[in-house]
């Protein structure tokens, strides 16, 4: 199904429209949506029509922000109209508004005509997602005996919970989040069609109005990997959605309890706060490539006193705008410099406005001077490789347990080291962190073919013992893994990476290519410069040799064929050794929730007329969460262990 012509809708929109539509109809609609995106037609004055037969057209006029927020922006000629099938699958097949970019920008002096995204800077205003929420156990689902998950999964500490007490209509709305997360949840991928992701949009939109966007784009994420699982859209991972229901779930918990504090509610935009003069460093650029058809570049700077800081310029263009947009000149201060020289230069910024997660912004007010760049072997950017890595990842480990955001969100920690190739490994870069480190794979940033990203890393593959030096993003799902941005030489080493001058003893592995003659052609004594030894022997992974992946699996069961599905499987022939493995590994903590959640799953009691006495999905939404909360736990700690 093409649905490229057809513009965003705001979740309350398409709320409405499924809410209005009788029992009879809502039957017929998920097969409905997928014919409409074939019937989609470009109309007059930017609308779009959908043709049903001769006599019935549905016709979609987005508003200036390009997407459609009121309903009267959504017209059927049929005479059930509004409440007709044709206007609810229309809406239903056209993707989710990004509410957040809706809005004007926050920081001080912006201009809202010069933002194409939902950031003040470009870029569309992600806003990260929940904390971690302790498992509240319900009286059908008792605790278990084995350790606390929100003790070891990093979870908002208690006494920020009690600095803001929610107000009412905010426990409402977290309480009804909570309901249609859980039954989505019950209903999995293969019964999660329009009717439930209509009723998550409606207690989104509620989250948004009671003053919970974290809350609200926790379900968003959740129903855009409930469409793409059920479109099959390429790229969309299972343990993506899994990870979304965890996140929305852990969240909901507190807010429906009336538990929660103000870190759980967030901030519906990025503030800018004034940040008085900063003296910023270059340290590498990077393309920006995401999904919704965003593209553009965000440059990492580095400041006096070792703060980072970021600079984007993202904006709707996809491929093609990440790959301009790295010598694009920079939206601050009158556009002085390129990224492609701020990433190896430096600024002084007058008036400087800075979010709270380290972005930029570029008010009417800011003024910068360049400033010629310093060395990554020079204070203050020397630091970042004089840090041990597992000091490094266990703080990135940390904050993002604490804040909800991905290794990869803006503000997040670049981990610098100098290494050792040792050579391919199947997909990626096998390397020694010197100075007695562990054995770490380099694996691209972003997997886009046309991105140089993976041809640099295989041709530096070819060259085993060279020296390098790799600022990059700890990969904190995987065991030892890191994704490099930008390498360089290693002061004193011999045998190690010869750069352009105007590359300024960097390249940036998004935008620059290496090539052959970047290599010394006299190697190390006992090492081949130009085939080496061949692939090497995988690097041990303590997070795939653990047998917890029968309990992702289990859970992913549940994400993909709801209830039903974890019930069936504690019901076969891998029921009774299922739990086995999870107690000889020392999981005896995993092992107890994961027979929890299954005999949670195959509780249906029923009366004598064999109606359902609990149909609520409660109970086994909590056991669910227990379960994912304690692998994310587990997984964490593996993690973290395989950089000593």
């Amino acid at each position: 199904m093409s649905t490229e012509l057809l513009p965003p809708v705001a979740p309350e929109v398409l709320a409405g429209a499924v809410e209005q539509l009788t029992a009879r109809l809502r039957k017929k609609l998920d097969a409905t949506i997928g014919e409409c995106g074939e019937r989609a037609a470009a109309g007059a004055d930017g609308a779009v029509e959908v043709r049903f037969g001769e006599d019935t057209v549905v016709t979609l006029r987005p508003g200036p922000a390009g997407a459609v927020t009121e309903a009267g922006q959504a017209v059927c000629s049929c005479l059930l109209a509004p409440r007709c099938l044709h206007r609810a699958a229309v809406l239903g097949a056209a993707p989710i508004a990004d509410v957040s970019g809706l809005s004007g920008p926050t920081e001080p002096g912006a201009d809202a005509s010069a933002r194409s995204g939902g950031g003040a800077d470009g870029e569309p205003a992600a806003v990260p997602a929940l904390p971690t929420a302790p498992y509240v156990p319900s009286p059908a689902s008792p605790a278990p005996s084995s350790p606390s998950p929100s003790s070891s999964a990093g979870s908002v500490p208690s006494e920020g919970a009690g600095e803001t007490a929610l107000t009412p209509a905010q426990t409402r709305a977290g309480t009804a989040l909570w309901e249609a997360a859980a039954e989505a949840l019950s209903a999995g991928v293969a019964a999660g069609g329009a009717v439930v992701q209509a009723e998550l949009l409606r207690a989104a939109h509620s989250a948004r109005l009671a003053g919970l966007p974290r809350a609200e784009a926790a379900a968003l994420r959740v129903v855009r990997g409930l469409r793409a699982a059920r479109d099959r859209s390429q790229g969309q991972r299972l343990g993506d959605l899994t990870d979304a229901f965890r996140a929305l779930l852990a969240g909901a918990a507190p807010l429906a309890s009336g538990t929660a504090g103000a870190a759980w509610a967030g901030g519906a935009r990025r503030a800018y706060e004034q940040g008085g003069s900063l003296r910023v460093y270059g340290l590498c650029r990077e393309p920006v490539l995401s999904a919704t058809g965003y593209g553009g570049v965000r440059t990492h700077l580095l400041g006096a006193d070792g703060s980072g800081y970021t600079l984007s310029d993202v904006r709707p263009g996809g491929l093609g705008r990440a790959r301009g947009a790295g010598s694009a000149s920079v939206a601050l201060g009158g556009g002085i410099l390129d990224h492609a020289g701020l990433a190896r230069g430096g600024l002084l910024i007058a008036g400087a406005t800075v979010s709270a997660d380290g972005r930029l912004g570029a008010g009417r007010s800011v003024r910068a001077t360049p400033l010629r760049g310093v060395d990554w072997s020079k204070a203050p950017v020397a630091a970042l490789f004089a840090r041990p890595v597992h000091e490094a990842v266990a703080e990135a480990l940390a904050v993002a347990a604490e804040s909800g955001t991905g290794p990869d969100a803006p503000g997040a920690g670049l981990l610098g080291c100098d290494v050792e190739v040792v050579g391919a490994a199947g997909d990626h870069l096998v390397a020694r962190v010197l100075g007695g480190g562990p054995l770490v794979r380099l694996r691209p940033a972003h997997p886009h073919p046309e991105l140089p990203h993976a041809a640099n890393l295989r041709l530096i593959a070819a060259f085993p013992g060279l020296a390098l030096r790799v600022l990059g993003r700890p990969d904190l799902d995987r065991t030892a893994t890191l994704r490099p941005l930008a390498v360089g030489p290693v002061p004193g080493s011999a045998y190690t990476l010869r750069l352009p001058e105007e590359w300024r003893g960097r390249a940036d592995l998004g935008y620059d290519r290496l090539q052959g003659d970047n290599v010394p052609r006299v190697a190390p004594a006992g090492a081949d410069s130009r085939t080496g030894p061949g692939p090497v022997s995988a690097v041990p992974d303590p997070l795939a040799e653990a047998p917890l992946w029968r309990v992702r699996r289990l859970l992913e069961t549940g994400v993909a064929g709801g209830r039903r599905a974890v019930a069936e499987a504690a019901r076969g022939t891998e029921a009774a050794g299922f739990a086995v493995p999870l107690r000889r590994a020392g999981l005896v903590g995993a092992a107890r929730l994961a027979q929890d959640l299954t005999a949670e799953a195959d509780r249906r009691p029923r009366d004598s007329f064999g109606r359902l006495v609990d149909p609520s999905a409660d109970g086994y939404a909590r056991a669910w969460l227990a379960s994912a909360v304690h692998l994310a736990a587990a997984e964490r700690f593996l993690v973290a262990a395989s950089w000593n």
